[in-house]
């Protein structure tokens, strides 16, 4: 089950090495389109947060909102992991004759899970923090959530990023941003703001659903037991080759699926608490108007993390099936590459929020104005992070999920460690110092396990390139005029740089996107 990567075979249903950049860029690109959508929706939902209600019940809004994502995440028992790996692993040696096998073994729990969760949260929502009839409001939506999230990540298996994008990435987060829209013009309460966050995960799991049963259909009605061409579609998922005669067999039993789930559930869940516990424990040691605080500094974030998103939900199939026919060089071009791009979107959003941290909490109103410390030691712990690449994924798709859920549980313990000690102290700001220990554990020490278990690293010369020009283009301006006052001398300064950065981003295309083999 796990991946060796010292003997390359030959894959039936693997593309070129061109042809694998060609279309991870591709699927990248169209899923970073829909990213943008999503980040500039979530940063909407905050603004509409923290505008239409008091810092209490913004605080209480997303408090409830952090439960939800527990709940979901617990819900999927990382089976969103394995719904890539495995039929990745199927395409890559030319045999997906036990697809409808392993969906039916994913999908059937994960749909039980949700029910017994939501049920859960509703008897339970007086013990957790913040208004329980906002948890319960949004545990009615959880199984909507968790299944379609379990969809999406099948077809994303199949190389078919087309729903997610517009599923995921497009419409949900639009509605969730339409709606509150609408509450905040109207006056409605914490209430109704919940119910209509939720609402748009309803036409989310139904339209993912026939998204899946139409992909299916295609790859039944193809030739032999090979999709073919018949998973790609105008986002660039095609994959341009011709699977033939099957080369080997799969290897996927549904206690192989599970075998490597159940570290991957585990892990996913100590993820995901990192992303949202923090909030619940300023919520309860420092109270709802400091989570508020918190919520609003940290929100940038989610834009960097919807782009490393974007780009690994591409990258993770075909990474996948060039670990499984054991070619080491494949994926260490994915991996820099990928690693590349992110560096490229990211870092100058990063160093942007360090430099304009007041004028991005002036957005929500005066009583965000104390976080400027919290965005800037944010912003500095995830340009590290950047750099470090997709490491968790690929430690995944080489097979080792109990390294990943072993990091994982690292980072977490350090961030609960940290948060116990300082959020009484410092509050919000403690509570950062946390988040980004924890950020720095779980990238750095599985970096060293990919450099020195599997041979494998981020730092080829598209990364380094991107990461030069970006320091170049975006922190080396703003210093430069550091002993100048007034924003118009700074805006000038960021927009040289930008143009700057855009031009040789341009000139420099085949190094950034095609890399070296």
């Amino acid at each position: 089950m796990t991946a060796t990567l010292d003997k390359p075979t030959t894959g039936a249903g693997l593309e070129s090495p061109g042809g694998m950049l060609r279309g991870a860029a591709r699927g990248g690109l169209a899923n970073l389109a829909g990213t943008v959508c999503t980040g500039v929706a979530g940063l909407g939902v905050t603004w509409l947060a923290a505008r239409a209600l008091d810092p209490r019940g913004a605080g209480a809004f997303f408090a409830a909102t952090a439960v939800f994502g527990l709940g979901v995440t617990v819900a999927k028992l990382g089976v969103q992991t394995s719904l890539v790996y495995w039929p990745a692993r199927m395409r890559a040696v030319g045999d997906l004759s036990r697809l409808r096998e392993c969906l039916r073994a994913a999908l059937v729990p994960v749909v039980v899970a949700a029910l017994v969760i939501a049920g859960g949260l509703w008897f339970a929502a007086d013990l957790l923090p913040g208004r329980p009839d906002l948890v319960r409001t949004l545990a009615v939506f959880l199984p909507l959530a968790t299944v379609s999230d379990a969809l999406l990540a099948a077809t994303r298996g199949l190389r078919s990023m087309r729903p997610t994008v517009l599923l995921d990435r497009v419409m949900r987060p639009g509605a969730q941003l339409v709606l509150l829209a609408l509450v905040w013009a109207t006056g409605w309460g914490p209430d109704v703001f919940a119910a209509l966050w939720a609402l748009p995960y309803l036409p989310a799991a139904l339209f993912a659903g026939v998204a899946l049963t139409r992909l299916r259909t295609r790859i039944t009605e193809s030739t032999g037991d090979s999709t073919g061409d018949s998973t790609g579609d105008s986002t660039g998922d095609s994959t341009g080759d011709s699977t033939g005669d099957t080369a080997e067999r799969s290897d996927f039993t549904p206690r192989r699926f599970w075998a490597f789930t159940a570290p991957r559930a585990v892990a996913s869940f100590a993820q995901m608490a990192l992303q949202r516990v923090d909030v619940l424990l300023v919520a309860a040691l420092a109270g709802l108007a400091p989570a508020a605080m918190y919520a609003v500094a940290g929100r940038f974030v989610i834009l960097g993390q919807f782009v490393n998103q974007g780009v690994t939900q591409s990258v993770q199939p075909r990474l996948a099936e060039r670990l499984a026919v054991r070619d080491k060089a494949g994926a260490n071009l994915l991996y820099r590459q990928a690693t590349a791009w992110v560096v490229l979107a990211c870092w100058p959003l990063y160093l942007l929020m360090f430099t304009y941290a007041h004028l991005y909490l002036d957005l929500f109103g005066e009583h965000y104005e104390g976080g400027a410390r919290i965005v800037r030691l944010l912003a500095a712990t995830m340009m590290v992070a950047t750099a470090c690449g997709m490491v968790d994924v690929v430690l995944a798709m080489a097979g080792r999920t109990w390294w990943n859920l072993a990091n994982v549980g690292l980072a977490l313990v350090t961030m609960l460690g940290v948060d116990a000690l300082l959020i009484p102290r410092l509050g919000a700001f403690g509570a950062a110092v946390g988040l980004c220990a924890a950020v720095l554990v779980n990238n750095l020490v599985p970096l060293v396990q990919v450099v020195r278990g599997l041979g494998l690293h981020p730092f080829g010369r598209a990364t380094l390139l991107a990461c030069g020009l970006a320091t170049s283009c975006f922190a080396v301006p703003q210093l430069a005029v550091l002993p100048v006052h007034g924003l118009m001398v700074k805006f000038a300064a960021t927009g040289a740089g930008a143009a700057v950065y855009c031009y040789a981003a341009v000139r420099l295309r085949h190094v950034l996107m095609q890399g070296e083999r």
